[in-house]
C-alpha cells in the first residue's frame, strides 16, 4: 500500500455526500445507479412518476415557484454542531432548521411527489461559497457569520441568529488573556475559510501599526472542524483557538480542559444567517419569509444537548513530555518499518498512540497486545509470518505494519481508489476488519455514495453499521498525525536555527 511520506494525504479531497429526505420510509429513499454515459449519478427522491434529478450537474437557477424541479440542495459543512450523521440519521442544528423550512415550503401540499424535497450536501468549510456559486447547492446553510467580504459574493437571508462574538477559548493550562490585544506574540489555531481568520488578520494589521509582535495564524487541515479544534486545544496540543461564544458555551460543557475567555472578542455583534447565489432573488424571498417567522429563540433555543456529544471518544494530547519519550524509544522502528513498507512512519506512531498510547505492555480483552494492539493469530498468518509480538516491541510495530500493508494490497488496491482513500480504508479495516469495510462499500455503492471514498461516504454506512467507534478511531488518527506532523516540523526549524546560528 503506497502511503507517502507527505501531509496531502490529510489534505481531505471531500466527496460530496447526498442523502435524500423523504417523507417516506428507508424503502421510498432509494437512488439509480451511475450513468453509464455521464458517469455522473441520478437521484429517485421518492416511487412513484418524480422524474430524476442529476444533482452533480452545475445548476443557477432560482427556485421555481411551479416546483417542477422540487428539489433545493442544502450546503453544508460536517461538524458536530450543525450537522452530522450518527446512527445512520443527520442531526445537527442547521439540519433542523433546514427540515423546519422544508416543512415550511409545504405547507398546504398533500401529494408526496408535489413536495419539494432538501438534499444535503457536504463539503469543506472553505468551499461553502464558491460550490455555491458554479451551481453545486443552492442555499448555505452551515452558521456562516455575514462579513462584508462575503456580501460581495453572496446573498444573506435576514439573520437568524445575532449578537454573536467571536471569542477566544484556551487549554487550561495556557497563559489566560484578558483582553484580544494579549494574542500579540501568540499561536492561534483557527479553521480554514472562517470569519475568525479574517478577523485575525485584521487584527494584524493593528498590530502591525502600533509595532506590536503579529499573531502567528495556524490554519487548521481540511480534515479538521472546529469542534476538532476545541477538542485539541482541550488536550492541550494547541493553547489557543477562536470560535463562536455559543458554540463554546456547548462545547465546554463536555471539553473540561478549554477555558473561554469571554473578555478576549475578537469580534461582537456578529449575524448568523444563510446564503443564496445573488441571482435567486425568489429563493431568498422564501427563506426570509421563514426566519421572519422563526428567529432566534425558538427552534434554535430549543434544540436539546445531543446525548451524542456525551461518553465520545475524545482526542488526548500525544505529546504530553512522558508521551513524547515514548515515541522517541520507538521512533527508530517506526521509521525503519515504514521505510520497509512504504508508510509513512508518523502516520504508524499515530495508529500506535491511538492503539495503545505507545503501551508495548498492554493487552486488550480481544486478545490484541503491544504497540500496535494485533492478535497473535493474525501475526502468525501467513501473509504476516511474524513471532513473539508480546515480548519484543520490534516483532509487534513489524506485524502491526506488514499487516496494514497487506490489507491496502489485497483489498483497497483498485487504480479507482486513490493513495488517500487506501489509507483511510486501510484504518478502518485496521479497527473494523477488512470484510466489513468491503461490505461498507458494497451498500455504499448501492444507495448511490462514492464506495472509493471513505469520508462522507462509506463512513456514513460505517456509521449506521457498526456506531461511532469505527469513524471516530479513523478521525483520531488523522488529529494525532497531524500533531506529530506539526511537532516535528518545528523541531526540525530549531535544528536548523541552531546550525545556523
Amino acid at each position: 500500500m503506497p502511503i507517502q511520506n507527505n501531509l496531502r494525504y490529510l489534505t481531505i479531497f471531500f466527496s460530496v455526500m447526498f442523502i435524500l429526505i423523504s417523507c417516506g420510509t428507508d424503502a421510498e429513499n432509494k437512488s439509480k445507479k451511475k450513468s453509464r454515459e455521464s458517469e455522473k449519478p441520478t437521484w429517485k427522491i421518492v416511487e412513484g412518476d418524480v422524474p430524476s434529478s442529476p444533482i452533480l450537474e452545475n445548476n443557477t437557477d432560482d427556485f421555481k415557484v411551479d416546483i417542477k424541479n422540487r428539489l433545493l440542495r442544502v450546503l453544508v459543512s460536517y461538524n458536530y454542531t450543525n450537522y452530522f450523521v450518527v446512527g445512520g440519521k443527520q442531526k445537527g442544528l442547521e439540519y433542523e432548521l433546514m427540515k423546519s423550512f422544508e416543512k415550511f415550503l409545504n405547507q398546504g401540499m398533500v401529494v408526496i411527489n408535489e413536495k419539494v424535497q432538501l438534499i444535503f450536501i457536504s463539503v469543506p468549510f472553505d468551499e461553502l461559497i464558491p460550490m455555491l456559486q458554479i451551481g453545486q447547492g443552492d442555499i448555505i446553510a452551515s452558521g456562516l457569520t455575514v462579513t462584508p467580504e462575503r456580501a460581495k459574493e453572496v446573498a444573506f437571508t435576514m439573520p437568524y441568529r445575532t449578537n454573536i462574538n467571536e471569542i477566544v477559548v484556551r487549554s487550561s493550562d495556557a497563559k489566560p488573556i484578558d483582553t484580544i490585544n494579549e494574542l500579540s506574540g501568540k499561536e492561534v489555531f483557527i479553521l480554514s475559510g472562517s470569519s475568525y481568520e479574517t478577523h485575525l488578520i485584521g487584527l494584524n494589521k493593528d498590530f502591525s501599526s502600533s509595532k506590536k509582535a503579529p499573531i502567528k495564524i495556524i490554519r487548521a487541515d481540511q480534515t479538521l472542524s472546529s469542534e476538532d479544534i476545541l477538542q485539541m486545544v482541550n488536550a492541550g496540543i494547541y493553547d489557543y483557538t477562536v470560535i463562536d461564544n455559543h458554540k463554546a458555551e456547548i462545547w465546554s460543557r463536555v471539553l473540561p480542559n478549554i477555558v473561554l475567555e469571554k473578555n478576549a472578542i475578537l469580534n461582537d455583534g456578529g449575524q448568523i444567517a444563510w446564503a443564496v447565489r445573488k441571482n435567486n432573488p425568489v429563493l431568498l424571498e422564501k427563506l426570509n419569509n421563514f426566519v421572519n417567522k422563526n428567529k432566534e429563540g425558538t427552534l434554535m433555543g430549543n434544540m436539546l444537548f445531543n446525548r451524542y456529544y456525551e461518553n465520545t471518544n475524545w482526542i488526548v494530547d500525544p505529546i504530553t513530555n512522558q508521551r513524547k519519550k515514548k515515541l522517541e524509544k520507538y521512533k527508530s522502528l517506526f521509521k525503519k518499518y515504514g521505510d520497509m513498507y512504504d508508510i509513512d512512519w508518523i502516520f504508524l506512531a499515530a495508529l500506535s498512540f491511538q492503539e495503545s498510547r505507545l503501551n508495548q505492555n498492554l493487552k486488550s480483552n480481544k486478545g490484541a497486545v503491544g504497540l500496535m494492539q494485533i492478535k497473535p493469530s493474525t501475526a502468525n498468518d501467513k501473509n504476516v509470518g511474524i513471532k513473539n509480538i508480546s515480548e519484543s516491541a520490534e516483532n509487534n510495530i513489524h506485524a502491526g505494519t506488514k499487516y496494514l500493508s497487506f490489507i491496502g494490497e489485497r483489498y483497497f488496491s483498485d487504480p479507482a481508489i486513490d493513495e488517500f482513500n487506501q489509507v483511510n480504508f486501510a484504518i478502518a479495516s485496521y479497527n473494523a476488519g477488512p470484510r466489513n469495510i468491503q461490505e461498507f462499500r458494497k451498500k455504499s455503492s448501492e444507495i448511490g455514495l462514492d464506495p472509493n471514498v471513505w469520508f462522507y461516504n462509506v463512513e456514513n454506512i460505517s456509521l449506521k453499521e457498526l456506531g461511532r467507534e469505527n469513524v471516530q478511531y479513523v478521525s483520531n488518527i488523522n488529529k494525532y498525525y497531524l500533531t506529530y506532523k506539526t511537532v516535528f516540523k518545528k523541531l526540525e526549524a530549531k535544528k536548523e536555527q541552531i546550525k545556523k546560528h
